[in-house]
């Protein structure tokens, strides 16, 4: 069952008076998300709400962090369940292209669907170990070839139209998903930055503003994955598969798909 969700939105006034002065009218960004309330926030989220910088980041790293964990090749079923189509039983939805494909074209081959790590699993070197490497949130069913194009690279805006890739795109350091999907990157790869914090036998995985960063446990940019969360608020795909790796697998929770607005709070 979904969580009920209360969202205001903030709007952004442009007064004449600035024009009259001969001022330029301000240029306009995404608007931050407002504060939200979910079913969780008396119980799930208790330690958490209320609190804002480092303290929040250390709340919520304490409650995602009781989770239990699947093995890798548990991954190919459990996305066949949080990424199905809503239309399509029979099918998924593929991160980055937003293609609807049969579930049963998973594999290696060029038509096929595979497990997209967003958070690249070289960044850190944690691979496909049971852990960050199985991790649902943020592991999303995505076209071979795509995800082979977006290969390790972090995320930023620019370069040229992927082949296939639904509008994302790609250069020679960064890739930049299709609108659509813009916030679910940023929101998986900030829940990787909470969830792991090198107190578990794995890397410190941290958000920056560089690209290029290789084996790092850093993914880049800060600054824009924090703009595409703002641009993209979550959707009722991303809130379901939430409450679907929640309920059925990993009995944990994004905390960025539920408050969104704890982005901005905590970076």
């Amino acid at each position: 069952m979904l969580a009920t969700r209360i969202r205001s939105w903030k709007s952004v006034a442009l007064t004449s008076a600035a024009v009259l002065v001969g001022l330029s009218a301000p240029t306009l960004t995404a608007t931050p998300a407002a504060a939200t309330t979910t079913a969780y926030d008396s119980t799930y989220y208790k330690n958490a709400v209320g609190k804002t910088g480092t303290s929040l980041k250390s709340s919520l790293h304490t409650i995602i962090s009781s989770q239990s964990k699947i093995s890798y090749s548990a991954v190919w079923d459990a996305l066949k369940a949080t990424d199905q189509d809503p239309n399509n039983s029979s099918n998924v939805i593929l991160l980055y292209s937003g293609v609807s494909r049969a579930k049963s074209l998973n594999g290696g081959d060029v038509g096929d669907w595979n497990r997209e790590h967003t958070w690249a699993k070289s960044h850190g070197n944690f691979g496909e170990a049971t852990g960050p490497g199985t991790d649902l949130h943020h592991l999303r069913a995505a076209d071979v070839q795509v995800n082979s194009t977006r290969g390790n690279l972090d995320f930023d805006n620019g370069g040229s139209s992927v082949t296939n890739g639904g509008g994302s795109k790609v250069d020679s350091d960064s890739f930049e998903p299709r609108d659509a999907d813009k916030g679910d990157v940023a929101r998986m790869i900030l829940y990787m930055a909470v969830r792991y914090e090198g107190d578990d036998g794995w890397a410190d995985l941290e958000p920056n503003e560089k690209v290029n960063n290789g084996s790092n446990p850093y993914m880049g940019k800060l600054s824009v994955l924090k703009q595409w969360n703002e641009q993209d608020p979550p959707s009722a795909f991303e809130e379901k598969r939430n409450d679907v790796i929640y309920n059925t697998y990993q009995h944990n929770r994004n905390p960025f798909i539920d408050h969104p607005e704890w982005v901005e709070a905590i970076w």
